[in-house]
C-alpha cells in the first residue's frame, strides 16, 4: 500500500513541485483580479503558467504588463483580446510587450528655432546716396520709354 502524501517524506523535487504550483495557482489567482475574470485552472492553463515560470518572468512582469495592456486597451491601440489569457501567455508576445512597457519613449524633438534672418549689411552715406541717384537715373528712363510707347 502506499502512504497519504502527507506522510511520505518530502524529496527536494516534491518541494520544488509542491512551490512551484503554489505559485502556478497564485499567478492564476492574480490575473484573475488584475483583470476581473473568473477562470478555472486546468492543465492546460497551469502549463502556460508552469512555461511562464520556466521562461523567467515573474508576478511583477505580469503586472507590469496587464497595466500595459489595459491602458492600451483604454486608448484603443489594443484589442480586449490581448487580455485573454491564451493570448497573454505566448511568450514570445509577452516578452516584446514586457520590453515595450519598459520603453522610456522620448518626446519628439522640438522643431528648431527659426534663425533671424541677418540683418542688411550697413552702407555708409555715400554708398546709400550714391543708391538713390542710380535708382532716379533707372526711374526716369523708365519714364521716357513710357512716353514714347
Amino acid at each position: 500500500m502506499t502512504q497519504p502524501d502527507y506522510l511520505r517524506p518530502q524529496t527536494p523535487s516534491d518541494q520544488n513541485t509542491k512551490s512551484c504550483s503554489q505559485s502556478i495557482r497564485q499567478l492564476h489567482e492574480l490575473y484573475c483580479h488584475w483583470t476581473a475574470q473568473t477562470l478555472s485552472l486546468r492543465f492546460d492553463r497551469e502549463r502556460l503558467w508552469y512555461e511562464f515560470l520556466r521562461a523567467g518572468f515573474s508576478a511583477q512582469d505580469l503586472k507590469r504588463v496587464l497595466t500595459y495592456l489595459q491602458k492600451q486597451i483604454r486608448s484603443q491601440r489594443r484589442n480586449i483580446g490581448a487580455l485573454k489569457l491564451s493570448n497573454l501567455l505566448q511568450l514570445d508576445r509577452f516578452e516584446e510587450d514586457l520590453n515595450i512597457s519598459r520603453a522610456r519613449l522620448k518626446p519628439p524633438a522640438p522643431p528648431p528655432n527659426p534663425t533671424a534672418r541677418p540683418a542688411p549689411p550697413q552702407i555708409d552715406d555715400q554708398q546709400r546716396q550714391r543708391v538713390r541717384d542710380q535708382l532716379r537715373i533707372f526711374r526716369e528712363q523708365l519714364g521716357r520709354n513710357d512716353s514714347a510707347s
